[in-house]
């Protein structure tokens, strides 16, 4: 993280060069985020691949697409865009949905919709964030950058409800036949669990490839998450994101008490 801090600094002394490459050549410096993503070389490049830029709509669209994420760490004023090696994810078709949560979705214990709360949900996991870990990487303005991604119709939310009362969900981004998973919370037993299972039971049926998780966590090993090589993983998404994405509003098509 010392190595994070330097570059930081570096960035930040130079107002012209908003963008820098971390890779083997630090000297590398780019005005544009798009500039940047054309020029990592991922066989040489750390986790953090990339520092700076804005967090536009377009800049965001861009990352997703190339299989990079920001996420600010500690106090760094500068955006850091990572790409980690390993990766986890979840195959829709090879997901396990496990007999509590089945049987809590055949209970129909929790309402679950989709973009019905996507600001209330985000602000959730928030707030969850933060009692949980004292800090929260979602900082007010990468919330305000997901909701207007949202508003762009690329930023999708599933939220599980008991009655009127918002008690649990997740959101992440979609490209093409890719879900990139990033926040989920819960106030409830299951309730995010249930969320996620209906989510995958949704991407199975439109014939999405692939939920990007990032990194492990329990939750996603329920669901029978692994972790994959970043060059899996980019080789995996290059073709599954040059297709039609679904843009706009989410709404389940599909019944969610299937296995």
């Amino acid at each position: 993280m010392n190595a994070v801090k330097s570059l930081s600094r570096r960035v930040s002394s130079n107002p012209t060069a908003r963008v820098q490459w971390q890779g083997l050549d630090m000297k590398s410096r780019h005005n544009t985020l798009t500039d940047a993503l054309r020029t990592v070389n991922f066989d040489s490049a750390a986790d953090l691949v990339v520092i700076g830029g804005d967090l536009t709509t377009e800049n965001l669209i861009a990352a997703y697409t190339a299989g990079i994420y920001p996420w600010p760490k500690d106090d760094h004023e500068i955006l850091s865009w990572w790409c980690p090696d390993p990766r986890c994810v979840v195959v829709p078709e090879e997901a396990h949905i496990g007999r509590t949560v089945r049987k809590e979705i055949r209970r129909e214990k929790y309402r679950i919709t989709m973009d019905a709360a996507f600001g209330k949900v985000i602000r959730n996991c928030q707030s969850f964030r933060s009692v949980d870990r004292d800090r929260t990487w979602i900082t007010p303005l990468l919330r305000q950058a997901y909701c207007k991604l949202h508003d762009a119709g690329y930023a999708h939310s599933v939220e599980a409800w008991d009655g009127d009362t918002l008690v649990g969900g997740l959101y992440g981004v979609s490209i093409g036949r890719v879900f990139f998973g990033e926040s989920m919370f819960t106030v409830a037993p299951n309730a995010s669990k249930v969320a996620f299972a209906s989510l995958i039971q949704q991407l199975r049926a439109w014939g999405f490839d692939l939920i990007d998780c990032q990194q492990e966590t329990p939750i996603s090993s329920q669901f029978g998450s692994r972790l994959i090589s970043r060059k899996e993983f980019l080789r995996r998404i290059e073709h599954s994101v040059s297709g039609p994405t679904r843009v706009g509003l989410w709404r389940f098509d599909t019944p969610q008490d299937e296995e």
